[in-house]
């Protein structure tokens, strides 16, 4: 498929400076904590993967102080616990990004690669990212299947790749084949606050894997 913008590097740079309001709030995070990762995170994971996943944006002391996505929060354990579940992980995740943990067949990244405050990116930080999503599908030219994680991962990826979101409403494994190949699958977020207001749980969230699992065998 098509993405929706010209497609550029996988990854932007350190010191990207595309979205002001996170440049500032980088420099902010910084000054207070020195040894953190504090810049876009990367995405991470297999090169020849047929499975993205897609979340909304680094956590603060999450990914942005790792700098591997979903990890050293708890939105990391559910996911990479299922992953490896589910066969797309060696079970050796352990919040750490030199913890041995390896992905197979799957990649973990974000719609917005920088943390943002409050964890509430903006409309136009979102779209200001939306190449790097679209130059990552690109480069790994094996993905067919993108895992959402939330409303608005959902919304980005569709927006992305030039989809109606008015086509395919987010709904918690939901699957949607959009135009050109790609199949996109929903899943609400696997935050502590999903999690422990009853709203996700581990048995809806490897539901939604074992389908893809079984979705990416049959292919």
């Amino acid at each position: 498929m098509s993405p929706a913008s010209p497609v550029g590097p996988r990854d932007p740079g350190r010191d990207c400076p595309l979205c002001p309001r996170l440049v500032q709030y980088r420099h902010e995070q910084r000054a207070l904590e020195p040894d953190w990762h504090n810049a876009p995170v990367p995405t991470f994971g297999d090169e020849r993967a047929r499975l993205l996943v897609v979340g909304l944006a680094p956590g603060r002391t999450g990914a942005n102080r790792t700098g591997r996505p979903f990890t050293g929060d708890y939105a990391g354990t559910l996911l990479y616990s299922a992953l490896c579940a589910h066969g797309f992980a060696n079970d050796r995740f352990d919040a750490r990004p030199d913890d041995g943990l390896v992905l197979t067949d799957a990649a973990v990244t974000n719609a917005v690669r920088c943390v943002p405050p409050q964890n509430k990116p903006t409309g136009t930080e979102i779209r200001a990212c939306a190449p790097f999503l679209a130059a990552t599908v690109a480069a790994r030219a094996e993905i067919t299947f993108i895992l959402a994680l939330g409303r608005i991962a959902h919304d980005a990826v569709l927006r992305t790749f030039g989809a109606r979101l008015a086509a395919h409403p987010f709904a918690h494994g939901a699957i949607h084949a959009l135009p050109g190949g790609l199949t996109v699958a929903d899943s609400y977020h696997p935050s502590r606050y999903n999690v422990n207001t009853g709203v996700l749980t581990d048995a809806m969230f490897h539901a939604v894997l074992a389908e893809i699992r079984r979705l990416i065998d049959k292919a």
